[in-house]
């Protein structure tokens, strides 16, 4: 059998397993990409909403999915370790902290934006979420509620009750 025989021989049995281990890798890769994107769009569908529970996972996804080794996503890590460190912050006045914590967060999803190849600048990031004025106010009430149902179950608050007599119909 010639040298061309084979390789022919070989090619032609080693040929389907490359096909599925390429085939295996790019499958990989594509998953990859989705996970990293599905962190970006809970993050640009939740940036209005900071406490919302997804919005606080995609945050956490963010070390697992995105890769130190590669330039573009080593920069969004570090956008995640300043927005994270300013998180962990309690010496800025509330005023100063929510400035910077909307700052870091904008920078964040630029970041992420460029990584994954969406084109948005930081002013679109910025101006371009819609929060309801209703969603805020529900939320601070629900808050409210909560505050003070704790500050009874604690007794730091009296519960006044009123009970009314209610005069019975002479029909009865």
């Amino acid at each position: 059998m010639s040298c061309t025989e084979i390789l022919t021989i070989l090619a032609i049995l080693s040929g389907p397993v490359i096909a599925v281990q390429l085939t295996r890798y790019l499958d990989e890769r594509k998953e990859t990409v989705k996970r990293k994107q599905q962190i970006f769009r809970t993050l640009m569908a939740t940036r209005s909403y900071n406490l919302n529970w997804d919005h606080v996972r995609a945050l956490n996804l963010i070390d697992i999915e995105f890769n130190r080794d590669n330039r573009r996503e080593k920069r969004v890590i570090e956008a995640w370790k300043a927005y994270l460190d300013l998180l962990n912050n309690k010496s800025m006045n509330e005023n100063s902290w929510n400035e910077k914590r909307v700052e870091l967060l904008v920078d964040l999803l630029h970041q992420m934006s460029k990584c994954l190849d969406f084109d948005f600048d930081k002013t679109h990031i910025k101006n371009s979420s819609y929060s309801p004025i209703a969603h805020g106010e529900a939320d601070f009430k629900q808050k409210q509620i909560i505050d003070g149902a704790i500050e009874i179950l604690e007794g730091r608050r009296d519960l006044s009750i009123v009970i009314k007599n209610i005069e019975k119909n002479d029909a009865t």
